[in-house]
């Protein structure tokens, strides 16, 4: 297992996670851990705290838009009346 850098969790292969699996669930609870395959990153595993986190709904999109500092705002829907070029086919 090797760490490209600071801000992105270590990689495993999938054989060696095959063979360290309890390993790599005990480090998935502090820190994501990303599985490569054949060199190139495949999949992340994270805690169920992380996931639920990073999954859980704040809200409607209607609830978002009507919060929105623009909410109210005057929309106008003018288009501009350009004629079409004229192109030498």
């Amino acid at each position: 297992m090797a760490a490209t850098n600071k801000h992105e969790p270590e990689a495993w292969t999938v054989a060696n996670a095959k063979a360290h699996l309890s390993e790599v669930i005990e480090r998935a609870q502090s820190e994501p851990q990303m599985i490569t395959r054949n060199g190139t990153p495949s999949v992340v595993i994270v805690s169920v705290e992380e996931w639920n986190r990073k999954t859980a709904r704040k809200g409607s999109l209607a609830t978002f838009l009507l919060d929105s500092p623009l909410a109210g705002a005057v929309l106008t829907d003018e288009r501009l009346v350009d004629e079409p070029r004229d192109l030498a086919l």
